[in-house]
């Protein structure tokens, strides 16, 4: 009887011992949060917010004197959102609105729509929040017509910030959906 017990109370000092170790180790911790690592993809360059924003895309091109000069230029810009939100705002909405102009000039294209988020919260809970922006964002742009297998989503949660500030007006920036056409 007495065998047992401190037989049971070695393995429960030894449970205790394994779980102080690995306790020190940041991966562990991570991983006992739920934490994943964030999808890799190619980082960001360092553009200015309102070049990043709005960034071109040539709707067509024709030829010109000097070769293929583009026929116009229609911008895909980024939508925001509120801290902890993926619910689509109005001023946002028109801003969508005004990208379907882009869908009709490229008719077949596909656009991948990236989640985004700020740096606060934890690795898994921005990539789930990045992907509710992300989804949202193509529910509501199938809404307006646009057909679903033209728009790929994805979450990249808080990996490619535009702004590298710590401030409220840098994290508003950071929170939105932005698009990447494919070819």
């Amino acid at each position: 009887m007495k065998f047992k017990l401190h037989l049971s109370l070695i393995l429960v000092l030894l449970v205790l011992l394994v779980g102080l170790v690995l306790g020190g180790c940041g991966c562990f911790q991570q991983q006992m949060r739920g934490e994943k690592s964030p999808p890799t993809g190619p980082r960001a360059t360092v553009t200015s917010p309102e070049a990043k924003a709005q960034m071109p895309v040539t709707a067509g091109s024709q030829p010109g004197a000097q070769g293929m000069a583009p026929a116009s230029v229609v911008m895909l810009k980024d939508i925001n959102f509120d801290f902890d939100k993926s619910n689509i705002r109005e001023k946002d909405a028109l801003i969508l609105k005004d990208d379907t102009g882009w869908f009709k000039n490229n008719a077949g294209k596909k656009v991948r729509i990236e989640g985004n988020c700020d740096e606060r919260g934890t690795v898994e809970y921005n990539l789930a929040l990045g992907q509710r922006r992300a989804d949202a964002t193509k529910n509501f742009l199938m809404n307006l017509g646009i057909n679903s297998r033209l728009l790929e989503t994805v979450s990249y949660g808080k990996e490619k910030p535009i702004c590298q500030e710590h401030d409220e007006a840098c994290w508003a920036r950071n929170r939105r959906a932005h698009f990447t056409p494919l070819q």
